[in-house]
């Protein structure tokens, strides 16, 4: 155990008060994770906020800013940040609601037009032999629509028009495993000037996702993919 200084973000909307940041000094223990701590600490004042819900780095739900680095807070521990004092802040580049808390509407106005691919087959078990009645084994997508990326790229924060590092990673797989959609419309989508030419390559964005979706990667392959010529034959290889 060891104690540690959290300072936490706040803001309620329409309060006279300004932003500022609360000070706590809370007893850590090695298992506990910043999440663990909110969750404490809200005990004692109901009127912090910030979401969650899985509670094991599954739904996304609980990215935000600690130490400057955006993380899933239900999975970092507190301790292995290995520092005295601890500051947890909102994702960047959203629009605030409270405290920790972000509206997630602008990341899923820029996912849902690339048609938010859910299911692809799974590289996981090439060597698996399906029955017939399955035909393929198939798996969830990787990305947990966290917003970790778009909080870390530089350019989401100074160019509201451009898709982002999330929309474009699902483009790439879109590209990769059609599944129905129309891969020539996603090209025309994200061969703009707000679209993968805008990415400046910082791949601060692979950085920080905490499920391997790797979108600067996938913005890459969009460009070679454009480069070679594939999106005019309609994406075949």
């Amino acid at each position: 155990m060891a104690e540690v200084t959290f300072k936490i973000y706040r803001y309620k909307p329409g309060a006279i008060d300004p932003p500022r940041y609360d000070t706590f000094r809370v007893d850590v223990e090695a298992h506990e994770t910043v999440l663990d701590i909110l969750e404490r600490l809200r005990l004692d004042d109901p009127t912090l906020t910030y979401r969650h819900s899985c509670h094991h780095g599954s739904c996304g739900t609980c990215g935000m800013v600690v130490n400057g680095k955006e993380v899933l807070a239900c999975v970092t521990r507190v301790l292995e940040l290995g520092t005295d004092t601890v500051v947890v802040e909102p994702l960047h580049h959203f629009p605030l609601v409270s405290d920790l808390v972000v509206d997630m509407t602008p990341f899923f106005e820029k996912y849902e037009p690339v048609g938010m691919p859910y299911i692809r087959e799974s590289e996981y078990i090439p060597e698996g032999q399906p029955s017939e009645e399955v035909g393929t084994y198939v798996r969830f997508e990787s990305c947990l629509e966290c917003g970790l990326c778009l909080s870390a790229c530089p350019v989401v924060g100074t160019d509201p028009e451009y898709l982002g590092p999330a929309a474009l990673a699902a483009a790439a797989r879109v590209v990769q495993e059609p599944r129905g959609q129309d891969v020539a419309s996603v090209f025309q989508m994200v061969d703009t000037e707000q679209g993968c030419w805008r990415c400046h390559a910082a791949m601060e964005c692979s950085e920080v996702c905490p499920n391997d979706v790797d979108p600067g990667g996938m913005i890459m392959f969009l460009r070679r993919e454009l480069l070679t010529g594939k999106a005019h034959s309609g994406g075949k290889r």
